[in-house]
């Protein structure tokens, strides 16, 4: 299988996810079993085993299945920018490179998130007039999903970069959850208007700002982060990670913590077991490998990452959602309204600094 007829496909880097590329193969021949339309992937890995594990999952006369050869792989604990650096063939730089390249419009990885978002944010460049790009975790509530950015790309925002996530947040949540005219959050320890660090008073004195590109409902707290009061709600890198590590966390331990105490007696065992059904779509809606990974939103072309632990459901979706963000590409309607945040942001420090006494100014 060669590489040169490749149009508009999706690159996965089939070496980076910690049940091995089998998995990553089986996941592909389930997303072209399932997933109507579904054009061209590019398998980037070492070749020979790539060749095998495709002749074993009777993918060997599958014509939209395509190899880039790549003989590195970079670990989950390898230093992001000394990753890529020293491993120039390695199965994730390749892959971010075929999109670099034009010969792919997408790529995917259960790799190293910081390799993966250095080496995109390096090589595909963030969108015009956006400084860093953010990484979004789709999160379930109580009835519906909601959006959190940012989830670790950038843990040293600046208010306008939080502006950017609003509007990028807008646009994606418009194109790949349906939402007509997705609410809007900024993550605060308190929704009174002088809550929060002088990042967040910030950022909600810009995002009062933005007038009709976004939906701003306020401030939100942590109470009501899971109660669907907002479609998006924004953060910095730092906050958000932990914010999704916590959730996670906290979701593995109930559920240990409720199989310890159902099968104490047999009486709640019973119960269990008359209630498995509604345990079972609570599990689901709380299972991240229905939500197809994290896009990294800001940059030229679009960036998927996968959890390292991703099975071959997990990956499945994340195909399946790369194909419907490339299909309704929401680039090209955000750079507008990134472009129009701007000119608002730097209205805004003009005139802020035209009205400073020139005591202030000598302080700033």
């Amino acid at each position: 299988m060669a590489d040169n007829n490749i149009h508009q496909g999706i690159a996965i880097d089939a070496m980076g996810g910690d049940l091995g590329t089998a998995e990553v193969i089986r996941a592909v021949a389930l997303a072209f079993d399932q997933i109507k339309g579904l054009g061209p992937i590019v398998l980037v890995g070492k070749e020979r085993l790539l060749q095998r594990l495709i002749k074993v999952a009777g993918l060997g006369d599958e014509s939209r299945l395509s190899i880039c050869p790549a003989s590195e792989v970079i670990g989950m604990g390898e230093k992001p920018i000394q990753s890529l650096k020293r491993k120039k063939d390695s199965s994730l730089v390749k892959a971010i490179e075929m999109v670099k390249k034009g010969k792919c419009c997408a790529v995917i990885s259960c790799g190293n998130t910081g390799s993966l978002m250095a080496g995109s944010t390096l090589k595909l460049r963030p969108l015009p007039g956006v400084e860093r790009p953010a990484l979004a975790a789709v999160m379930p509530a109580k009835k519906e999903l909601f959006l959190l950015l940012d989830a670790g790309a950038n843990p040293m925002a600046k208010p306008e970069h939080l502006v950017h996530n609003a509007i990028l947040g807008h646009h994606y949540t418009k194109v790949v959850m349906g939402k007509v005219k997705p609410r809007i959050g900024l993550l605060s320890n308190g929704t009174e208007e002088n809550k929060g660090n002088e990042l967040v008073q910030n950022t909600h004195r810009l995002l009062k700002l933005m007038g009709s590109l976004i939906n701003y409902q306020g401030p939100i707290e942590g109470f009501e982060v899971f109660n669907n009061k907002v479609d998006v709600i924004i953060t910095d890198g730092f906050t958000g990670n932990v914010v999704i590590k916590s959730c996670e966390s906290l979701v593995h331990s109930m559920k240990d913590l409720l199989k310890e105490e159902i099968v104490k007696n047999p009486l709640r065992l019973t119960g269990a077991l008359l209630s498995k059904g509604a345990f079972k779509n609570v599990r689901d809606q709380f299972n991240p490998d229905n939500y197809g990974g994290a896009p990294l939103l800001g940059l030229n072309n679009h960036v998927r990452k996968s959890h390292g632990s991703s099975n071959r459901f997990a990956i499945m979706n994340a195909i399946r959602v790369t194909q419907e963000v490339v299909s309704n590409d929401y680039t090209s309607r955000a750079i507008a309204d990134i472009q129009r945040a701007n000119e608002i942001i730097k209205a805004d420090r003009q005139e802020r600094d035209n009205n400073q006494t020139p005591l202030e100014s000598s302080k700033d």
